[in-house]
């Protein structure tokens, strides 16, 4: 007890995590909400459109996701920066990844007119990939305002002041989900539109997201303070440094997804069945999943900010503070997907076709099982690679993921369901192992130390210590 006692007011402690973390969980939970009920509604609406989403919704978010990735690690700079205590550097910072984010919307938008001959490749029945057809196209209208959503909430996550990006993403959230009842089921005196209601909901919400943020941001106070305002100009030599070390971990974020992409595209050969039940227990894998990714950012803020003040001992005591607190919330999680699966499970059931539900709700419970597995080695998972990827380490990760996404899952979910034939099991045990393996990698690069010595902004003219990259 007395360790747990000082384990929790020291410096990179429970209670400093906390801090930082409990916002940020608040705010992708909001996110995880949002994305819950969006399926939860497209399964009441009807099977076709819930089996659309996810493949669609996936394919558009791993696009986004190499620009998010990108520009959301303004963060790691207004982190160092703001340990080191030279805050004048934080607008310019934050800006390099808005301009990140204007190229990434410009890109999703040029995807739009190849929508129909991608999701043709993949041979899903033919209502179903003109669900996905429609879907994407919206998407990717709405993407630009989302992508800089993520660099603007960046100032805010690496100075460590997360409220404001929780009341922001909850906001959001609501937005999309009062849209959502509107547009996809005709509620309201607004046109019954299906999956393409649930389309706009999301790219509304976006743009609530991006326009709430820049207004907090461009105040007095924080451009005297931080140069919000006097520091949007494009910096060359930032630029080149926030995708030196941004553009791995976009790419490490764009090949995750990518990867899962593949494996929910061939899962959806086996059938709208087997494709319908995959998406469920994905969706309802978020519920534990996404509050973790607000941990992982904590760690990354807290890694980045002691590494600012060139104090490597409390940036690993906060990993260790974050892993323990992570693992005991993931375990609690997993048990229930176990032991209580109907609770997770009944809200798809609630109006949709019974007797059409009742061999997706018996497949969704057995893969559960597989979800509470893998469930656990992803604390392991996100919270050493955000350990590491808040030091600089992101080209490591980024490899890492190239490795064990092809040799791990695709390749053999491709020779499971396309070559071989298998069902829906094989290919979840592959899923499983990529979890498992990709774990063990960041835990044992953590361990080895090499990231205590990295940092990703410039050191002052004169300055004893050099970063060692």
């Amino acid at each position: 007890m007395q360790y747990l006692r000082k384990r929790w007011k020291s410096e990179g402690g429970y209670r400093e995590f906390l801090v930082i973390a409990v916002p940020l969980i608040l705010s992708t939970g909001a996110w995880t909400v949002q994305h819950f009920v969006d399926r939860m509604f497209l399964s009441w609406y009807s099977a076709e459109a819930i089996a659309a989403s996810l493949p669609a919704g996936i394919l558009n978010f791993s696009v986004m996701s190499l620009f998010i990735g990108t520009a959301s690690y303004v963060s790691t700079f207004v982190a160092q920066y703001y340990g080191a205590g030279r805050l004048h550097r934080i607008g310019p910072a934050v800006w390099q990844g808005v301009y990140v984010s204007i190229f990434g919307g410009i890109v999703l938008i040029c995807l739009i007119p190849f929508a129909w001959p991608i999701f043709s490749l993949i041979a899903h029945d033919p209502l179903t990939q003109r669900y996905e057809v429609e879907y994407f196209r919206i998407l990717c209208l709405g993407a630009g305002p989302a992508i800089a959503s993520t660099a603007l909430s960046g100032f805010f996550s690496g100075r460590g002041r997360t409220w404001p990006v929780m009341w922001v993403n909850a906001l959001a959230t609501a937005v999309n989900l009062i849209m959502d009842y509107a547009l996809i089921f005709g509620n309201w005196g607004f046109p019954e539109m299906g999956i393409k209601g649930a389309g706009i909901a999301t790219v509304f919400s976006g743009i609530f997201s991006f326009l709430a943020f820049l207004a907090l941001i461009c105040t007095a106070d924080h451009n005297r303070t931080y140069q919000t305002i006097k520091g949007w100009r494009p910096e060359k030599k930032m630029l080149v440094r926030l995708i030196r070390f941004g553009f791995p971990s976009g790419v490490q974020f764009f090949l995750d997804m990518a990867g899962i992409t593949m494996f929910i595209l061939l899962v959806g050969r086996l059938g709208t069945i087997s494709l319908a039940a995959t998406n469920i227990a994905l969706n309802i894998s978020t519920l534990a999943f996404m509050p973790m990714i607000g941990s992982g950012i904590a760690i990354s803020v807290l890694v980045g900010q002691h590494l600012g003040r060139n104090r490597p001992d409390l940036a690993q005591m906060s990993v260790y503070s974050g892993f323990h607190m992570a693992f005991a919330y993931m375990t609690i999680i997993a048990a229930a997907y176990v032991l209580i699966p109907d609770i997770f499970v009944l809200p798809f059931a609630a109006k949709a076709n019974s007797e059409r539900f009742a061999e997706i709700y018996r497949i969704t419970v057995i893969l559960l099982r597989f979800v509470a597995l893998y469930s656990i080695f992803d604390t392991m998972n996100l919270i050493f690679s955000s350990a590491i990827k808040g030091a600089g380490d992101t080209r490591y990760v980024m490899f890492m993921v190239v490795i064990t996404s092809a040799l791990v899952l695709v390749i053999p979910t491709y020779l499971a369901v396309v070559v071989l034939g298998y069902g829906l099991m094989v290919p979840w045990i592959t899923f499983s192992a990529y979890v498992i393996v990709l774990s063990f990698m960041f835990f044992f690069r953590f361990l080895g130390g090499r990231w205590k010595s990295m940092r990703v902004i410039e050191m002052p003219v004169g300055a004893e210590r050099m970063a060692q990259i």
